[in-house]
């Protein structure tokens, strides 16, 4: 008992001389400034915060730089999770080149930095949201890309490389988050072309339009148009053998024929063509960006564009000839006449009515007699003499007439002179007559 006693006074003891030369120290710093107060004393107790982090890769740890301090934060629960976003998008107006679709840009979102492909889009007034392939001039457009979701009326800036040595303004565009995890439906033009292979009195099989019976299932009811202006609809999927066997035989069936119906007969020769509008699909891809696991002189790169590559492994941009704006120049086709059924033409009224057409009759020719050809000769040469007659009495007009405008010029002249003059006098006189009456 005696010996437990003596440990706990001497403890207290301890503690007695720790609790005097820590106010010892308080007495001697309480004059010093924070900065030399720091140096001697280092962090006082309640002034910082110890973490502990698991799972840190070591590349963080060997490139660890002091002078770049980490900045540690929370996130909400909603920000845990991965899915679509729309922002309202606008290039930066200092940055020189307009952003193309599905290019990889870098996006700064609330504590994430990561590395996305948007796909920009703009809603129509029927609220469809048809795909841009390059961003506006000079308004604004909307943004789904795939990433970590951040809450509506976020900020977000991009930028599409982390290089130091830009010549160009670095920032590219700006963006407020306006929904996550709403996946829109973006869509684009499509063009389907075809021909017939087969024609009905109006309705035909199109070939090379689809590629298999579900895809002419799923076009059912759409309308195509031809060339020639001749409209139409998809019905269903039509069957055509190929060879000489049948079907029941083991003959093959063509697949991606069209049974559609038109207005009109059509030909072989036109060329059928179906306008709709297909989905566009937005990549589910997102790359974190690793700077703090490198050294600080690196620069982080990430997915590359489609310009990027081609410089760098030397391809040239692929040439397609049809997509060449070329002078399209088609013959004139030339119908056949209509003909209208004879029990048709007593109902149709007069102006309606086809009218009928005189055909030529053969001319043939006819010899003149000695005595004839006096007389046809004798004609001509009076015709002659009254054509010169009226050409000099023609001749003679026009100069007559040229000397009129002459002579009419001049006295028009004269008598314009003569109006002015009048005019003068009359203004005068009134002019007069006014000051008179006023001085009465």
């Amino acid at each position: 008992m005696k010996s437990k006693a003596n440990e706990s006074s001497y403890i207290d003891k301890l503690k007695e001389e720790v609790e005097l030369q820590r106010q010892r120290n308080i007495a001697e710093l309480e004059d010093l400034d924070e900065a030399t107060r720091l140096e001697i004393e280092g962090h006082r107790t309640g002034t910082y915060l110890r973490l502990e982090i698991h799972n840190v890769p070591y590349e963080m740890i060997d490139h660890f730089d002091p002078c770049h301090p980490l900045l540690i934060g929370g996130i909400g629960l909603t920000e845990e999770n991965v899915g679509y976003m729309q922002a309202r998008f606008k290039r930066h107006r200092w940055h020189k080149k307009v952003l193309k679709t599905k290019d990889p840009i870098i996006v700064s979102i609330g504590w994430r930095r990561y590395q996305t492909l948007p796909i920009y889009a703009i809603e129509d007034i029927n609220g469809r949201h048809r795909m841009l392939k390059y961003t506006p001039e000079h308004m604004h457009c909307l943004a789904m890309f795939w990433g970590p979701l951040a809450p509506p009326n976020t900020g977000m800036i991009a930028v599409q490389n982390l290089s130091n040595n830009q010549a160009s303004f670095r920032i590219t565009a700006t963006a407020v988050v306006l929904e996550f995890n709403h996946a829109a439906k973006i869509v684009k033009k499509i063009k389907l072309v075809g021909e017939p292979c087969k024609i009905y009195k109006k309705t035909a099989l199109i070939k090379k339009m689809f590629t298999s019976d579900l895809e002419v299932a799923r076009f059912e009811g759409a309308s195509i148009r031809t060339v020639s202006g001749i409209r139409g609809q998809v019905k269903k999927a039509g069957k055509i053998e190929l060879g000489n066997k049948p079907k029941k035989m083991g003959g093959q069936v063509e697949e991606g024929i069209a049974r559609c119906t038109f207005e009109d007969k059509i030909l072989m020769s036109d060329i059928v063509f179906l306008r709709a509008w297909t989905q566009v699909d937005v990549p589910c891809f997102y790359n974190p960006l690793t700077t703090a696991l490198q050294p600080r002189g690196d620069t982080w790169r990430g997915v590359r564009t489609v310009a990027e590559l081609r410089r760098e492994y030397n391809i040239p941009i692929p040439d397609n000839k049809d997509s060449h704006y070329k002078r399209i120049e088609r013959p004139l086709k030339k119908f056949n006449p209509v003909v209208v059924p004879k029990s048709l033409q007593s109902l149709l009224p007069f102006r309606s009515k086809p009218k009928e057409i005189k055909t030529k009759k053969d001319v043939r020719a006819v010899v003149p007699e000695p005595h004839e050809r006096d007389v046809h000769k004798l004609v001509q040469h009076l015709q002659l003499i009254r054509h010169n007659k009226m050409k000099r009495q023609k001749m003679k007009k026009m100069e007559k007439k040229k000397k009129h405008d002459v002579e009419k010029a001049k006295e028009d002249v004269v008598t314009k002179k003569r109006q002015r003059e009048e005019r003068r006098e009359r203004f005068r006189s009134q002019d007069k007559l006014q000051k008179k009456m006023r001085r009465d």
